[in-house]
């Protein structure tokens, strides 16, 4: 899936006060702002088909029809791309998208990125519009969040599930030739979507740290500029301790991600990261606690969670790298789980 650059494929359209915009040949009309984080910006939009009749429009481009919106709303990614750098990041982020199809990845259904002329008020050079499906019950982040304040929490079996979900999209990502690293697994990348009856289906999504997973440092200043990476990539509690002090010679690989999946799970229990503990103690430093893998599990809900929950965490939470589980363990481990608690 290529970069389309024109000034026609994805422009506000003046005659609707700016409410209507054009990705390719698609036309949207912006409902309302879900988010925004640095340069970019998340919308809820709603697909504009010139004759409703017809069935036009995304339906024509998108391959899986089972990610097209049944009322014709989506959510639309707006990124203002001030360098070369940044531009190359979101092509990288695009190319990348367009490798993985499972039901558990947030998938990316259609793209444009135009040049702008700078102006005073504006020193971006392009903008980027990416379309993804829309999940309107938030992150596992805000769910977390919420469930927080009301001391609530999630029971044993619906914490397997949401985790079954995650490790199912990121076999995917791990089975790629080469296998791909999310690099970035944290709540605030899993979006909930509440299911009558049934747990909450969970998509991993933003591929924008995602890279092959395999690379070999051989050099204090390889395993230097990989720290440096991280630092920008990978959020700080979730990242693996290979990332944060890396050897001058190592062979890194997806199981950086395994790490992430291990704090994910910890924060499905109990809403945070096992290290952020680290953040609120008087000289307390959260690359030790990572590096040193040194867990504090806090009071949970009654009855607590069972200790194998504990156990399995603590058994991704390797700090050498080697010796933590690869996927196919992990699923194998949460599916008798599962069988255990139903």
């Amino acid at each position: 899936m290529g970069c389309t650059f024109s000034g026609l494929n994805a422009l506000y359209d003046a005659v609707n006060g700016g409410g209507d915009v054009w990705i390719n040949e698609t036309r949207f009309r912006i409902v309302r702002q879900l988010g925004e984080g640095g340069f970019a910006f998340v919308y809820l939009v709603k697909e504009v088909l010139a004759d409703l009749a017809s069935a036009g429009g995304l339906a024509n481009k998108v391959k899986d029809p089972s990610h097209l919106s049944e009322d014709g709303t989506y959510a639309m990614k707006k990124v203002l791309i001030q360098n070369n750098e940044q531009l190359e990041l979101v092509r990288e982020e695009i190319r990348v998208s367009s490798l993985f199809s499972h039901p558990n990845l947030l998938p990316l259904l259609d793209h444009a990125i135009i040049a702008v002329k700078p102006t005073q008020e504006r020193a971006w050079k392009h903008e980027a519009y990416l379309l993804f499906p829309v999940h309107l019950d938030g992150t596992l982040l805000d769910n977390s969040t919420a469930m927080k304040a009301k001391k609530e929490f999630f029971s044993t079996l619906d914490v397997l599930k949401i985790f079954r979900q995650l490790c199912a999209g990121l076999k995917h990502m791990h089975s790629l030739e080469p296998p791909y690293a999310h690099n970035d697994v944290k709540p605030g990348n899993v979006l909930l979507t509440h299911r009558k009856g049934q747990p909450p289906l969970a998509i991993l999504m933003d591929f924008g740290s995602a890279r092959p997973a395999r690379r070999q440092i051989r050099s204090r200043s390889e395993a230097l500029q990989l720290q440096e990476w991280a630092s920008e990539h990978c959020s700080a509690p979730f990242r693996a301790p290979e990332l944060w002090d890396c050897p001058s010679h190592a062979d890194i690989d997806e199981r950086t991600d395994i790490w992430s999946l291990g704090c994910t799970l910890y924060a499905i229990m109990y809403g945070t990261s096992p290290f952020e503990y680290a953040l609120g103690e008087s000289g307390g430093s959260l690359q030790l606690a990572i590096v040193n893998a040194q867990i504090k599990w806090p009071a949970g809900p009654k009855p607590p969670y069972p200790d194998a929950l504990h156990q399995f965490v603590t058994w991704m939470l390797q700090s050498q790298a080697a010796i933590r589980p690869c996927i196919d363990d992990i699923l194998i481990h949460v599916d008798k789980l599962i069988s255990i608690s139903q």
